[in-house]
Order: structure tokens, then sequence, then C-alpha cells
């Protein structure tokens, strides 16, 4: 069983429950700079959001007792990847996200996946995961469903709001049970809920312009753009306010922040 950092502390000193993220990064750079702006905009610190390396350490087992939700960001894994182009630590992961995200289905526990979290849980829930719907790196255009306007996460954000993403895979179809909660004009699931918890965006809420640079500079080589084209993608991303998605990943930690 995984104790979030912290998790002791002084007796009689009550504490939220932390926060679990976990990350597919294997680049510190760019997984450094992603657990910064997690805190930052969820307005914690390193003992309110616990982090586990999955390129790292195996995820063990969790007890989600001990959180007060998980986070899952994003990275370079698809799970519509070929098999035999997955490499040992990929299948490893998957399969251990994919057991745990069934348990935060099943419980309805607080979940908020980022970009990857649209492939793994709408593996879960049998959503439709492929290649149909792909978006290049930089800003894009979201738009709130009306399902979407009545979520609590979506309250902050306008009808139609600027963000960051830049995919490979997407939800093309989501089960009865998922509400969609946004789109966008080239990629039809930008967000869904499954219960009353339990959340996926295909855009980051965590990423700012700095960010973007950043993961840029890290993935130029990884096959999302051209690597010539890095800068004039700099340049264009400046170009989009992206001010709101930041406001739905601290509404998701307000809402399930608990005492310890």
């Amino acid at each position: 069983m995984r104790h979030p950092a912290g998790s002791s502390g002084s007796r009689g000193v009550a504490r939220s429950a932390p926060f679990l993220l976990l990350s597919i990064r294997g680049e510190d750079e760019a997984a450094d700079d992603e657990y910064r702006a997690m805190m930052r905009f969820a307005g914690v610190d390193t003992a309110g959001m616990h982090r586990i390396r999955l390129t790292h350490e195996p995820l063990g087992r969790i007890d989600l007792a001990d959180y007060s939700g998980v986070i899952l960001g994003g990275g370079p894994y698809n799970v519509s990847d070929l098999a035999d182009a997955k490499s040992q630590t990929q299948r490893r992961a998957e399969a251990e996200l994919l057991d745990l995200l069934a348990r935060i289905v099943d419980e309805d526990f607080p979940f908020l996946g980022c970009c990857y979290g649209v492939g793994t849980l709408g593996s879960v829930i049998g959503a439709r995961i492929d290649r149909t719907y792909p978006e290049p790196v930089g800003g894009v255009s979201v738009t709130v469903t009306a399902e979407g306007r009545d979520d609590d996460l979506f309250a902050d954000v306008p009808d139609v709001f600027d963000a960051y993403g830049g995919h490979k895979e997407g939800a093309s179809s989501l089960p009865a049970e998922a509400v969609r909660l946004a789109s966008s004009p080239d990629c039809p699931v930008q967000a869904f809920r499954v219960g009353r918890n339990v959340y996926a965006t295909q855009f980051h809420p965590e990423l700012d312009l700095d960010g973007l640079i950043t993961r840029i500079n890290v993935y130029k080589n990884h096959g999302y753009f051209p690597p010539e084209s890095a800068e004039s993608l700099k340049t264009a991303a400046r170009q989009w306010d992206v001010r709101y998605p930041p406001k739905i990943l601290k509404r998701f930690a307000d809402k399930y922040a608990r005492r310890g």
C-alpha cells in the first residue's frame, strides 16, 4: 500500500489528504514542469500532491482512501499504439493504470485524466479510442456542451475558450453512460465525465504558454510535428488566450480536497 508523503504529520494537526499525480513522462524536464504546473494551478504544494512517475517505478497497490483524488498527466503514450511498438515500460504502466482506473470508475472516486486520460479512461468504459480525430500541438478552441454547462468543473469558463493540446489519439465515440462535456472543431470529445466524479479532458488544463514551450522543446523529435517547425509553433501558440483551462483544474482540486 502506498502512503502519501507527509501523511504521518504532527498529531492533532488536520491536513487535507493529498492528491495523487500519476506521470508517464520519462523526461525529467517535462515531468518536473508538469508537476510544478499541476501544483501551482491546483493551489497545493508537494505535501498536497504526491507524485508517482510510472516511467521510473511500478505503481504498486494504491489505497484510494489515502488521497483526495487522482490526476493523470499526459505524455507520449497512446493506448492505440500497436502492441509491438509499445515498450516494456509502457505496457507495464498501461496495465497498472487500466487496473486502477477500473477501481476508480467502480468506486466513482475523484479522478481527472489530462489528454492520456481520454485514452485510458475511455478504454476502461468501452469508448472507441482511435486516431480519427488527432489535433496538432498548439491552441484549440473548446466549446462547452449543454451538459458541460451544468457541470461544476466548467462553472468558471465561458461557452467557448482557448486551450492548449496536441494528441495522436482520441475518443471517436462514447458509451451511453459517459457524459460529453466539451468538444472542438476537429475533435468531438474534448472532455467527458463518468458517474459523478470521474473526468477526462483531451486538452491540458495544467498547460500555459511557458509549459507548452517546454514541451515543444522536449518532444520535438517524438513525431507530434516536424522538428523544424518548433519555433513557428511557439510563435503561433502566443496568439491564444489560454486563461481558463487552469480554472478547471482548480475547481477539481477545490471540490475534492478533503481533510486527512
